[in-house]
């Protein structure tokens, strides 16, 4: 296994599902927190990383949202933000599309111009620092009205030049993704491609909504798609990507048991799946992580492995020729190592 650990941590790879502030490490909230004169209700490490077990997704939310607090300056974003990409350099990424909660942090009285500048510091140090590229995702918080989603992208036109796209997270139950139809058209007649969570804990049919009203260009989780022969095989036909995060699915108690994960099924049902870490701090691990445990748990072998990286180039918003370069490197890399 140890060769296969190697392999994945090599293998060349886009992240198309990461929270950025869900790559808040324990000991960099209790730092923040320090350096910013907050209080926040653990008194240890070790405090933090026993509160990290949910039976839901609220349940994470809720000291998601708490751990946020730390992040006060722009000094604060750009080191988060730059903790995780020397993290993920190193699990073999070299695109990541990285999503961001402004209305996180405006509720707070952080300015949506901080929380830009300081994410934008660290994107250009990625790219000087690991010879990245760097794509930002403004998510709207779907427990929030629609009015205040407006606002958000109103906020965000000075950096739209910036901004790569717009997503819906948070609470996924109870708000579907028609709630959100209307500002989603406005952010694509902005020039914004569209992305949404959707099929993690709500049903399929909010799945049938993020395509029909939306019409996201990409979907985050999906995986209750697969309860809908119907809508798996649309998905398949269409090449629509599905942002799957197998660590996450399994704290969040989406499966069981990572013995459950349906990774490998939705590879044999043609669909366009990749791998990502969503919320690593929170979750048990980065991007490479998911990989070894989706392979441990599902026997995933090489091949399968580099599908899912080349699902990753395929689904990111890259141009064609980069993502063209990038499926070279990786065609080049299976061939020696393969």
């Amino acid at each position: 296994m140890a060769d296969l650990d190697t392999f994945i941590a090599r293998l060349p790879k886009a992240e198309l599902h990461l929270h950025i502030e869900g790559s808040l490490e324990p000991e960099l909230m209790f730092a923040l927190a320090q350096r910013n004169g907050v209080t926040i209700p653990f008194a240890s490490v070790e405090e933090v990383r026993a509160a990290y077990s949910f039976t839901r997704l609220q349940d994470f939310l809720d000291i998601y949202y708490a751990g946020a607090d730390v992040l006060r300056t722009a000094r604060d974003f750009h080191d988060l933000a730059a903790a995780y990409f020397d993290r993920t350099a190193a699990d073999g990424v070299v695109h990541a599309e990285i999503m961001f909660d402004p209305q996180t942090h405006t509720a707070r009285g952080v300015s949506f111009d901080t929380v830009m500048e300081g994410l934008l510091s660290a994107v250009a140090e990625a790219e000087a620092k690991h010879g990245m590229t760097v794509k930002l995702i403004l998510c709207f918080l779907r427990h929030l009205s629609e009015e205040e989603a407006f606002a958000t992208l109103e906020q965000a036109r000075p950096w739209l030049d910036r901004i790569t796209a717009v997503g819906l997270d948070s609470s996924e139950l109870g708000h579907p993704p028609e709630k959100f139809a209307r500002v989603f058209a406005d952010a694509r007649a902005l020039g914004l491609r569209l992305v949404a969570h959707a099929g993690e804990e709500g049903p399929p049919e909010y799945v049938h909504q993020a395509l029909d009203l939306l019409d996201v260009d990409r979907l985050d989780h999906g995986n209750r798609s697969l309860e809908d022969p119907v809508l798996t095989a649309r998905l398949a036909r269409t090449g629509m990507t599905l942002t799957v995060c197998p660590l996450s699915n399994l704290k969040l108690c989406v499966v069981n048991d990572m013995a459950d994960h349906p990774i490998d099924h939705m590879l044999r049902q043609g669909l366009r799946a990749t791998i990502n870490s969503d919320d690593p701090a929170y979750f048990g691990g980065y991007v490479a992580d998911n990989y070894r445990a989706a392979a441990a748990a599902r026997g995933l072998d090489r091949r399968d492995l580099a599908t899912l990286a080349r699902n990753s180039f395929l689904g990111s918003f890259l141009p064609d020729d980069a993502v063209a370069a990038h499926l070279a490197r990786l065609d080049a890399f299976v061939a020696e190592h393969g």
